[in-house]
C-alpha cells in the first residue's frame, strides 16, 4: 500500500523505507545518507498546506505608483522654423554613413594613444562628464569674452572642453554612451543650447547600438523635446541654434523611427 506521502505527486526518484518509519527521522538534524535526504523532502512536502495565504497590508498598496513613460510628443515648430522633408531624408544619409564610418574604424582609433592631456572621467562621474565635454566655462557658467589687453590663451580644452575626438568615443562602450548621454540630456533640460553640447550630442548618438534599449529610447526621446521646447522660443529663422535643434530632433525622430516627434512638412 502507499503512503500518504506518495499519494501526493507522482514517484519520480525510487526511495527504499528501509527499517524506520517516517516517525522516526529527524528534520531538526542533516541527513545521514541519501536515502534519508529524500525521506526527509517527502515528509516535509507532506506538511505543507495545501493552500497558502499572503498576508498583506492594505495601506502599502495605497501608495501611489508612477511610471516614467515616455509618450509626449514635440512642441510644433513656428512657421518656417522646421525643415523639408528632403532636408531631414539628407541628415539621415549622412548620419548613417558616420555611424558607418565608426564602425569600421573603431579598432584603429582605440589603438591610438591619447594625448597626456585627455584623462577622461569615470563612468558614475557625472559632474567630470560635464567638465570634460562642456568645459570649465560652460560648466561653470563663466564667460568666454576677452580684453584688447588680454592675450588669446592657447588652446585649453579643459577650459573649452574636448571635443569628441574618434580617438575618445572610440573607447566607450554601450553603457558609457547611454551615461555620458544621459548626463548631457539632463544638463540640457535645465541649460541653453551650446555648440559644444551640440558635437558631444551628435557624437554620442553616432555610437549608440540600435535596437534601443527602454533607457536609451526615453533619454532620446527627452531630447528631442527639449529641442522642440527650444526652438518654440527663438525669435529669428537666423539664429545659429536653429539649425543644431532641428538636425537633433531629425536624428531622433527619423533615424531612431521616433516618428510622433518628426518634423512635418508645412
Amino acid at each position: 500500500m502507499k503512503s500518504d506521502v506518495e499519494e501526493l505527486m507522482p514517484r519520480l526518484l525510487p526511495v527504499e523505507c528501509g527499517s524506520g518509519t517516517v516517525g522516526d527521522l529527524d528534520l531538526s538534524g542533516p541527513p545521514r545518507n541519501p536515502q534519508e535526504y529524500l525521506r526527509q523532502v517527502q515528509l516535509e512536502t507532506s506538511l505543507c498546506p495545501e493552500v497558502v495565504v499572503a498576508q498583506i497590508d492594505p495601506k502599502k498598496l495605497r501608495k501611489k505608483q508612477t511610471v516614467n513613460a515616455s509618450v509626449a510628443g514635440c512642441h510644433a515648430a513656428p512657421v518656417g522654423f522646421s525643415p523639408s522633408l528632403r532636408w531631414q531624408q539628407q541628415q539621415v544619409s549622412n548620419f548613417s554613413e558616420v555611424r558607418q564610418s565608426i564602425t569600421r574604424r573603431r579598432k584603429h582609433w582605440t589603438s591610438q594613444t591619447l594625448d597626456d592631456n585627455v584623462l577622461m572621467p569615470k563612468l558614475t562621474d557625472e559632474e567630470g562628464w560635464k567638465r570634460f565635454c562642456l568645459g570649465e566655462k560652460v560648466y561653470l557658467g563663466t564667460s568666454s569674452s576677452h580684453t584688447d589687453a588680454e592675450p588669446e590663451p592657447a588652446l585649453d580644452y579643459s577650459k573649452m572642453g574636448f571635443p569628441p575626438f574618434l580617438s575618445i568615443i572610440s573607447r566607450l562602450n554601450q553603457s558609457t554612451v547611454l551615461m555620458v548621454l544621459e548626463i548631457l540630456i539632463g544638463w540640457f533640460e535645465e541649460r541653453e543650447f551650446v555648440p559644444q553640447l551640440g558635437r558631444w550630442l551628435y557624437a554620442l548618438l553616432a555610437c549608440l547600438e540600435k535596437p534601443l534599449l527602454p533607457e536609451a529610447h526615453s533619454s532620446i526621446r527627452q531630447l528631442a523635446r527639449r529641442c522642440a521646447q527650444l526652438r518654440s522660443t527663438l525669435d529669428s529663422q537666423e539664429d545659429d541654434k536653429l539649425p543644431a535643434l532641428n538636425l537633433l530632433i531629425c536624428l531622433v525622430a527619423r533615424y531612431f523611427e521616433q516618428n510622433d516627434l518628426a518634423d512635418q512638412q508645412e
